[in-house]
């Protein structure tokens, strides 16, 4: 089996990329609906210690980029033995959403309360995303 590296200014821009791009389902439903888009943002914050009950922006940016950088890891530590590209990636992203949502998520009711489907279809883009831009073209 052969390993190849990716390059790890690949990954951060990879990781960047999805981090600020993967949003846009959620917060295209929002703004369709009338919902607050920033309503996923605030409750990210809340995963922060001591601040369950407080949902917060500038928390939720800090959570959003940490849990991505981390998910980027995984997914490029994936893609060393098995190429992602944008499928892959997608159900990687689903992965993701099942235990960030379903499993993680549950217990927090600001996660809880975000509608579900805009949600895994974030995620679902965050993995598209990094898996695509972890090889390039």
């Amino acid at each position: 089996m052969v390993f190849s590296l990716v390059p790890p200014r690949r990954v951060v821009v990879a990781g960047t990329v999805a981090a600020l791009g993967a949003g846009l389902p959620s917060t295209v439903h929002a703004l369709a609906t009338g919902a607050d888009p920033l309503q996923a943002t605030r409750a990210a914050g809340t995963l922060v210690p001591g601040r369950r009950d407080r949902p917060g922006v500038l928390a939720g940016v800090a959570v959003h980029l940490a849990v991505s950088a981390g998910w980027t890891a995984v997914l490029a530590a994936a893609d060393r033995r098995h190429r992602l590209g944008p499928l892959g990636g997608g159900a990687a992203g689903l992965c993701v959403a099942a235990l960030d949502l379903e499993l993680a998520g549950r217990r927090y009711p600001a996660i809880r309360a975000l509608p579900r489907w805009p949600q895994w279809l974030d995620h679902a883009a965050f993995g598209a995303l990094v898996g695509a831009l972890l090889r390039g073209p």
